[in-house]
């Protein structure tokens, strides 16, 4: 007799609330401005959400050099350089920051450290925006590491005044695996003051590697371009999974990746609006896992208010934010 065929659902999954605070600041920007309102890069890295607000207006662009002067410009979730701050200024654009507080406070560690005359190890991927957000931040004292083997080439000025910070969005077992060997060659290397990879990163990575074990596939919802999407596909190998498929939605789900799996885990990344994820179990359904049992590690609470100046403004329309912000607790859990 064949086992029943069920989806195990990832909970928590799906949107975080540095996500959902940048999401929103575009859409209240276009419902108190009206369009266009350009946004810098993608405001979060998902191509279904960047479609729907460029359907509403959100003009999207590479660089501040290409948003007219004095329009309305969003900076997305993963942060800016200074420079980039600068330019904007010149070119007398209205600003409205979107950047995750969470990436923030990485920002505020690496001036800070700068500030007392630290080499700085940048554990990331060379070239995201996030990565060269925070490194713009110091980039005489920044060296960005992504690997273990990349920590040969490091060189600093002082063994004893190291310190490491990471991208917020890192599979948390590879980020340490860098961590020990810095170490090795630093043995005083200094740790971030807190963990710098986001609260619901490792809570998507933890449930996730529940989850692994007990299925023949897993299937992550979002995008290329997600960092922590396509660590998910990559800790579900690791934490024992058949197999692992990162899709945007439901109708690039092949079914031949299903064939003789009884049980599909099912996730989503920190930028995947729901609706995505709500596809997707429909197609499982209609390929023949007809249960649902979700699988929960954590609660999420955390919200973060929008941007102080878009704030400021609905407030005098009348629109204040219902948000009330939140931080993590000390463990990042919530």
């Amino acid at each position: 007799m064949k086992p029943d065929k069920k989806i195990l659902l990832a909970a928590p999954r799906g949107y975080c609330a540095g996500v959902d605070r940048a999401v929103d600041a575009v859409e209240k920007a276009l419902d108190l401005y009206g369009p266009p309102v350009y946004v810098r890069k993608e405001i979060v890295h998902n191509r279904y959400v960047v479609e729907t607000l460029s359907r509403r207006g959100a003009i999207f662009v590479n660089e501040t050099d290409e948003v007219p002067e004095g329009a309305r410009v969003v900076f997305s979730a993963h942060g800016v350089s200074p420079q980039v701050h600068a330019e904007a200024a010149a070119r007398n654009l209205a600003t409205i920051d979107a950047t995750c507080p969470l990436v923030t406070k990485v920002h505020k560690e690496a001036v800070r450290f700068a500030k007392s005359d630290y080499d700085i190890i940048l554990v990331g991927h060379q070239g995201h925006e996030e990565v060269e957000g925070t490194q713009g931040e110091a980039p005489d004292h920044i060296q960005v590491v992504g690997t273990p083997e990349e920590v040969d080439a490091v060189e600093v000025r002082d063994p004893d005044k190291v310190v490491w910070i990471s991208q917020t969005t890192l599979s948390v077992d590879e980020t340490m695996e860098t961590v020990a060997r810095l170490r090795e060659r630093f043995p005083n290397l200094q740790n971030p003051p807190s963990d710098d990879i986001c609260y619901a990163t490792q809570n998507r990575q933890e449930v996730v590697k529940t989850i692994a074990p007990q299925a023949d596939v897993v299937i992550v919802v979002g995008s290329a371009n997600s960092s922590n999407s396509v660590r998910l596909v990559e800790v579900a190998l690791d934490a024992g999974a058949g197999a692992s498929y990162r899709i945007d939605k439901a109708d690039e789900l092949d079914p031949a990746w299903l064939e003789g799996a009884s049980v599909v885990g099912l996730t989503s990344g920190a930028s995947v609006p729901e609706i995505l994820v709500r596809d997707v179990i429909e197609r499982l359904k209609d390929l023949g896992y007809p249960q649902v049992e979700e699988v929960r590690t954590k609660t999420e609470t955390i919200t973060f208010a929008l941007p102080r100046n878009l704030r400021a403004e609905l407030k005098e329309k009348g629109q204040a934010d219902p948000r009330k912000r939140r931080e993590p607790g000390p463990d990042h859990t919530c």
